[in-house]
C-alpha cells in the first residue's frame, strides 16, 4: 500500500475538536402522538406511529437531529475511528486490484478496482489458448507476486488488448453511490446488457451497450429488479419488472433496436406471496423463470432459441413444496431438448436430486438420481444446489454446519468431495458460466485466511491455485481461527466460529464481539474481512454464533428458529455468549470455563440479524457491554400488519401473520419496539437510511425514540442515519466501507474499554 501520508482519506465528517463530554447536545425527544392498536383482545400503545408515514416534516426533521447527535458523541472517537480505518486501507494493495478471470464465449471477464479507486470496472479481452487459466504462482514467480499481478493473463498473454465495458467509479460520480446488479454480455459477445441503481433504492435502469462502439443504445428501461436473459440469437433480451412495493411480479421482453414502449409481457406473478428471479440456463437452451414463496415454488421455461414461446410450466406449485432446475443439453448429433435435474424437497426435508426429460417435465416423469452425497437422505446434509456442465453435475451442499461442493458425473456416480482446505474455513462456486468447459472457478476464505480462487478440475476434483488475495503487511499465520459448538437449554449444539490473534488468552479475560443473524435459511459462512485484524490485534475474541433459523445445518435448522419457533434464535444466541463467559447455565461442560471476559461481550447483527440484537438487547440486557443493531427489523408486529409496505405479505411466511392470534402472541413477545428493557441497559449503536426498501427507516427511528422515552438509567443510544444515498447493507465503495466499519469498530473497542493501539491484548486502558 502507500505510505500513511499517500492514503485517500476516509470518506467521512471532519474530524475537529471533540467537545468536552459536558458540551454534548441532549439527546433528541421526538414528538409523541398517542395512538392505539387493539387486536385480539390485547391494547398496544404507540406514540410513534407517525414516523411511519415518511411525507412527514416531522420525520426529516428527528432523523436529522438524531445524525447531528451520533455525529456530536463520535468525534470523541475520531482519532480512534481514522486510526481505524488507515490499519484497514493499508490493507489493500496500492496497485489496481483486479479479480480472476472467467471465459465465456471466446472472451476472458473480469474485474478492475484501480489503485486509489472506491469501485469496479468491468474488463474483457479475447479470449486465446485452451481456456485454462495463465499465470499461476509458478509462472508469476512467487505466491505473493501471483497476489499481485495479473494473475489471469496480461493482454499479451491472450493476444488482443483488454476493453473497458464499464465503470462504477464513473456511475457513482453523482450520489457517491452505486450497485450494478446485472453485467450481461449477448451470446454473440456484441451487446452488453447492465443494470445500476444509484440511491440504494433497489430500483435499477437497465441499458445496453453496443461493445464495437462503447455507445449505449437509446432504449433505456428505467425501473428494473435484479435478473436478465438474453435469447439465443441476441436480438431479445427478457428482464423483470418490481411492483410499487419493489417486488419482483414481472418478466418482460424488449427487442433490440425498439423502444420500450413495445416490450411485451411474458409473465405476471399476481400472489403478493411470491416474487419472480430470472435467468439463462448455462446450457444457453432456456430461460429460467422461478416464482419462489418463503416455502414453495414454481418454475417456468422458455426456449432460448424461441423467444417468443410461451413459458412452460415445469410442475405446478404445491404449498411447502421447493424446487430449481438446471438443463442438461442432449448429448450427440440428434440433439433435442434434454433433461432437467431438479434439486427439491419434494419427499426429503434436506432435499434430494432429481432428473426428467425437458419434453415431460411435470412431476410424475422425476426420477431420483443416486449420488452418494445426498441419497438415501442424510440428515446432515443439506442439497442446496446443483450445477450442470457437459459431462458433469456440480452439487452445493451443507454438512454439519460447514459448506462442502462434490463432483458427480450425469449419472450421480463417482462422487468426488471437495472440503475448505483450510480451518473453519467456507467454500463456494465463484464462476462457473461455461456449459461445456472442464473446470470451474472456486473460492475458499476463513475469518483469518484471504480468498484463494482456484481452477477445479472436475474431471478429478483436483485444484490448481489461481490467485490469493493480497493483503499487505498481513500474516495468517498470526491469527487463528476454529469452530466449536456451545449447548443452547433444550440441549441443541449450537455451532459457533471464532477467531482471534495468536496469543490472546482464552482465559476468560478477553473481550470478545459476537454476530449474529439467524433467519431465512441463511448462511454465516466465514468470509474474510480486511477491517477483522484490527480487532483481533486489539485482543478481541471475534465469533460468529450460527444460530437457528439460519440454514448452516440445513432446513431443519431453518425450520427450528422460524415462525413460533423464532425465539430459539434468541434464546441460541444468548446460549453462546454465556458459553463464551463460562457460564454453567450454559449447560455444557465446556460452559463452565470462561473463554472471554463475561463483563465486555459485545454483541453485532444486521436487518434480521437487527431484529436477533434487539430482542437479545430486551431479553439479556446484563449480558451485554454494547450492541450494535444495523437496520434493525425491530417493530415486528406493526410492520407485519401493514400490507401496504415492501416484504411483508411475502414475509408472513417467515415471522407468522399478527391477524391468527398465535402468531400475534408470539410477534408480540419479542418485538423490541413493544419490550423495552427494564433497568440498567448495555450501549447500543443502531442504523438506519432513508432509501432503504428493505427495512424502512421509521423502524430504527420508532425504536431509539421509544428507548429514549423509557429509559431511567441514562443508557446510550445512538442512532446513525444515512440521510443521502446509501442501502439497506451501508456505503458502497471499499474506502466508503472500510470508513463506516472503522466507525462501528471505534465504538465497540470504546464500550470494550480498549482505547490502545494493536498489541494492546485486549486491555481496558
Amino acid at each position: 500500500m502507500t505510505p500513511d501520508d499517500e492514503l485517500p482519506p476516509p470518506p467521512m465528517r471532519p474530524a475537529g475538536e471533540p467537545p468536552p463530554a459536558d458540551r454534548l447536545p441532549p439527546p433528541p425527544r421526538a414528538p409523541r402522538v398517542p395512538s392505539l392498536l387493539t387486536l385480539h383482545g390485547v391494547t398496544i400503545g404507540d406514540n410513534y406511529g407517525w414516523m411511519r408515514d415518511p411525507a412527514t416534516p416531522a420525520l426529516a426533521g428527528y432523523l436529522a437531529a438524531e445524525r447531528a447527535y451520533y455525529d456530536a458523541h463520535s468525534s470523541r472517537l475520531a482519532g480512534l475511528t481514522r486510526e481505524l480505518y488507515r490499519e484497514a486501507a493499508g490493507r489493500i494493495p496500492g496497485q489496481d486490484e483486479d479479480s480472476v478471470r472467467w471465459r465465456v464465449g471466446g472472451f476472458a471477464y473480469w474485474t478492475r478496482i484501480p489503485a486509489g479507486q472506491q469501485n469496479r470496472q468491468f474488463l474483457r479481452s479475447r479470449s486465446g489458448g485452451t481456456g485454462r487459466q495463465a499465470g499461476t504462482a509458478e509462472q508469476a514467480g512467487t505466491a505473493e507476486q501471483a497476489g499481485t499481478a495479473d494473475q489471469a493473463g496480461t493482454a499479451e498473454q491472450t493476444g488482443t488488448a483488454e476493453e473497458l465495458l464499464l465503470d462504477e467509479n464513473v456511475l457513482a460520480a453523482g450520489t457517491g453511490y452505486v450497485d450494478v446488479s446485472a453485467f450481461e454480455p449477448s451470446p454473440d459477445g456484441t451487446l452488453l446488457a447492465w443494470s445500476a441503481d444509484t440511491t440504494g433504492a433497489e430500483i435499477y435502469a437497465l441499458r445496453i451497450t453496443d461493445l464495437a462502439t462503447g455507445a449505449d443504445l437509446p432504449e433505456i428501461i428505467e425501473r428494473t429488479s435484479p435478473g436478465i436473459a438474453w435469447s439465443a440469437d441476441s436480438r431479445q433480451l427478457f428482464y423483470l419488472v418490481p411492483d410499487e412495493l419493489n417486488r419482483q411480479h414481472q418478466v418482460w421482453r424488449h427487442r433490440i433496436g425498439t423502444d420500450a414502449g413495445a416490450d411485451v409481457l411474458v409473465l405476471a406473478e399476481p400472489d403478493a406471496r411470491f416474487d419472480l428471479t430470472l435467468h439463462a440456463a448455462r446450457s444457453g437452451g432456456l430461460v429460467v423463470i422461478t416464482a419462489a414463496s418463503r416455502d414453495t415454488t414454481e418454475v417456468h421455461v422458455i426456449p432460448a432459441a424461441d423467444p417468443e414461446a410461451g413459458p412452460a410450466c415445469v410442475a405446478p406449485r404445491r404449498p411447502g413444496v421447493e424446487y430449481t432446475v438446471d438443463h442438461a443439453a442432449a448429448a450427440g448429433p440428434a440433439g433435442g431438448p434434454g433433461e432437467l435435474y431438479i434439486v427439491t424437497n419434494d419427499g426429503a426435508t434436506e432435499y434430494r436430486l432429481m432428473r426428467a426429460p425437458l419434453s415431460a417435465p411435470r412431476r410424475r416423469n422425476w426420477t431420483e438420481v443416486p449420488c452418494a452425497a445426498v441419497s438415501p437422505a442424510r440428515a446432515d446434509t443439506r442439497l442446496a444446489c446443483c450445477d450442470v456442465f457437459a459431462g458433469h453435475l456440480l452439487l452445493t451442499l451443507r454438512r454439519a454446519g460447514a459448506p462442502l461442493l462434490a463432483i458427480t458425473d450425469l449419472t450421480g456416480g463417482g462422487i468426488r468431495e471437495v472440503a475448505p482446505a483450510m480451518p473453519a474455513g467456507s467454500i463456494r462456486v465463484e464462476h462457473a458460466e461455461a456449459y461445456d468447459a472442464g473446470t470451474v472457478i472456486i473460492a475458499e476464505e476463513s475469518l483469518t485466511e484471504p480468498p484463494v480462487w482456484s481452477e477445479l478440475d472436475l474431471a478429478t476434483g483436483a485444484r490448481r491455485e489461481l490467485r490469493r488475495g493480497a493483503v499487505p503487511g498481513y500474516e495468517p499465520s498470526r491469527y487463528l481461527t476454529w469452530r466449536l459448538r456451545a449447548t443452547a437449554a433444550d440441549g441443541t449444539e449450537i455451532p459457533v466460529t471464532l477467531a482471534r490473534r495468536a496469543g490472546t488468552p482464552l482465559d476468560g479475560s478477553a473481550p470478545c464481539l459476537l454476530y449474529g443473524y439467524g433467519a431465512y435459511e441463511s448462511c454465516e459462512f466465514p468470509e474474510f474481512d480486511v477491517s477483522l485484524p484490527s480487532l483481533l490485534d486489539r485482543g478481541v475474541v471475534y465469533a460468529i454464533a450460527h444460530v437457528r433459523g439460519g440454514g448452516e445445518c440445513g432446513r431443519n435448522w431453518w425450520l427450528q428458529g422460524r415462525l413460533r419457533a423464532k425465539p430459539n434464535t434468541f434464546g441460541d444466541f444468548i446460549a453462546v455468549a454465556d458459553w463464551l463467559a463460562g457460564d454453567p447455565a450454559a449447560g455444557d461442560t465446556a460452559g463452565s470455563r470462561a473463554l472471554v471476559d463475561s463483563s465486555r461481550i459485545c454483541s453485532r447483527g444486521l436487518s434480521a440479524g437487527g431484529l436477533l440484537q434487539g430482542a437479545v438487547y430486551s431479553r439479556a440486557p446484563g449480558r451485554w457491554r454494547a450492541v450494535v443493531a444495523e437496520v434493525p427489523f425491530v417493530d415486528c408486529v406493526h410492520t407485519m400488519l401493514d400490507p401496504g409496505i415492501p416484504l411483508t405479505v411475502s414475509e408472513w411466511d417467515e415471522w407468522g401473520d399478527p391477524r391468527d392470534p398465535g402468531d400475534f402472541a408470539c410477534l408480540l413477545s419479542y418485538s423490541p419496539y413493544e419490550n423495552p428493557p427494564p433497568g440498567q441497559r448495555p450501549d447500543l449503536l443502531v442504523t438506519g437510511a432513508v432509501h432503504d426498501p428493505r427495512v424502512l427507516v421509521h423502524e430504527p427511528a420508532k425504536w431509539v425514540a421509544r428507548l429514549r422515552e423509557t429509559d431511567t438509567a441514562g443508557a446510550r443510544v445512538l442512532l446513525r442515519v444515512e440521510l443521502g444515498a446509501g442501502a439497506h447493507t451501508g456505503p458502497s465503495g471499499r474506502l466508503a466501507r472500510l470508513s463506516y466499519e472503522a466507525e462501528v469498530q471505534a465504538f465497540v473497542l470504546d464500550a470494550m474499554g480498549v482505547t490502545g493501539g494493536p498489541g494492546t491484548v485486549g486491555s481496558r486502558s
